[in-house]
């Protein structure tokens, strides 16, 4: 055999070598997916973001795989979750900000990305939106922003409101924060609140009993717990009268009333042009926290004439979405 026709052969089996070990599965990047509910609450927002991966470039199984794991709305769970992530040594972690800190803990050296947070600042999750810092980065929802928002819509739909409802999971700082702005814009108002503290399943029929006949409608400070709960919550709801608000539209599609807030799935789909970023070698602490772009305003027309509540015209003319 020649000398150069030699070289060639060793060049060719090098360059399939690498070839053939990039397609081994255990040898494609890796993103763990932290979901802090259940699969089907996540399936539209990973949806989106395997969709927005995939205009990226990304294909799963062929040059990326994807981990999922769930922690089914127990926090005690997230621990868990994030260290066997971890385990798996995968190339970045997507989460939502209540998973952010059992995944800080269990790492402090692969990228963490929060396809949303209410207030990624205030609760500690983050240095600042512009430099995030560490090994972290996101995008925040602004969620207690938009809570006084809230509040004059569903005053809009109950034009006597006096007694509001505020189902909250007490050990969620992030739905503490959102509260401590509804107290605010509720006083402004003149409205009277009733806060029900929930930190498991089982708090929620028992906060129902509590607030019957004390209250006229319901704020839902959405997270892990009263998402993964919705269900139950628009029963109990609906049992006791009671028209109900929320931040996300997947609330008002499983039966609750109204929600104004930003476009999850928009929110996701974003998240994947920031693990893109980190995927071509950006530092996570480096990209800037991004804020939403789209705001929507969804009612459920099934649910309101349940509780025989007229929607003015002009509210469905604004209405991003109605549900029918």
């Amino acid at each position: 055999m020649r000398r150069r026709d030699f070289i060639t052969l060793v060049g060719c089996a090098a360059t399939w070598s690498v070839a053939a070990s990039a397609q081994q599965p255990g040898k494609l990047p890796t993103i763990g997916i932290f979901g802090t509910t259940t699969p089907a609450v996540w399936n539209p927002w990973s949806t989106a973001f395997a969709q927005r991966l995939r205009e990226l470039g990304w294909i799963e199984d062929r040059t990326i795989a994807i981990a999922h794991r769930f922690a089914e709305g127990r926090e005690e769970r997230y621990a868990e979750v994030a260290t066997e992530l971890v385990r798996l040594n995968v190339d970045v972690i997507l989460t939502v900000g209540t998973g952010v800190p059992a995944a800080k803990q269990a790492t402090s050296v692969i990228p963490i990305v929060f396809a949303l947070a209410p207030d990624p600042v205030g609760s500690g999750l983050v240095a600042s939106l512009a430099r995030p810092g560490g090994n972290v980065t996101g995008l925040s929802t602004q969620q207690a922003d938009a809570a006084g928002k809230r509040l004059e819509l569903l005053r809009e739909l109950v034009p006597d409101l006096r007694r509001l409802a505020i189902l909250v999971n007490a050990g969620n700082p992030g739905a503490l924060l959102e509260l401590g702005e509804l107290q605010g814009a509720a006083r402004t108002l003149g409205i009277e609140i009733v806060i029900l503290e929930i930190r498991r399943a089982e708090d929620i029929a028992r906060a129902f009993d509590v607030v019957e006949g004390r209250a006229q409608a319901l704020y839902v400070v959405n997270e892990a717990l009263a998402n993964n709960n919705r269900v139950r919550i628009h029963t109990l709801s609906l049992a006791a009268r009671l028209p109900t608000v929320h931040s996300i539209r997947e609330n008002v599609e499983a039966g609750g009333l109204m929600s104004y807030g930003p476009n999850n799935p928009d929110l996701f789909r974003r998240a994947g042009d920031l693990v893109d970023k980190i995927l071509r070698g950006a530092k996570p602490g480096d990209i800037p926290i991004e804020q939403p772009t789209k705001f929507d305003l969804v009612i459920n027309l099934t649910t309101a004439k349940a509780l025989r509540l007229t929607i003015p015209e002009s509210f469905l003319l604004r209405a991003d979405e109605v549900i029918e």
